[in-house]
């Protein structure tokens, strides 16, 4: 098991991040799980015609690797995944890298709570930011 962080362990200002890059294959794939199969991500042909002029990710995959460092990483495993805000500032693109980082913003010990800001980053742009709220593992 992946080692993350007990409640217990957690300082505010903390941060955890990952990096993937989006391929095709990521857009397909998330459109068969999640069952988004708008053409604006799969269809080349129709998205050219959009305002975006090409595929563009779900906005949802870049939650989703939000999602990833939160159950992986900060807090990581055991964590569970209480709500999330999220605001989609510009398109994710296939061959972008994007960043998606989470840092504690507050800390509910009564609860055992953990409030983070949460971003993803294309080429240093913030593409996508909210607010995560969720339970860390506690020792024992």
């Amino acid at each position: 098991m992946q080692q993350g962080f007990y409640f217990d362990e957690l300082s505010l200002g903390q941060s955890a991040e990952l990096v993937r890059t989006v391929g095709p294959h990521d857009l397909e794939a998330f459109a068969e799980v999640s069952g988004d199969s708008n053409p604006v991500h799969l269809d080349e042909a129709y998205a050219k015609t959009t305002t975006f002029g090409g595929r563009i990710a779900h906005g949802m995959l870049s939650a989703a690797y939000v999602s990833a460092v939160l159950g992986t990483r900060l807090p990581g495993p055991g964590a569970i995944y209480l709500s999330q805000s999220l605001r989609f500032r510009r398109p994710v693109r296939i061959g972008d890298e994007v960043t998606a980082r989470a840092t504690v913003t507050a800390l509910d010990e009564k609860r055992g709570q953990v409030t983070l800001e949460t971003v993803c980053l294309v080429a240093g742009k913030t593409v996508m930011d909210g607010e995560a709220l969720v339970m860390a593992p506690k020792r024992g």
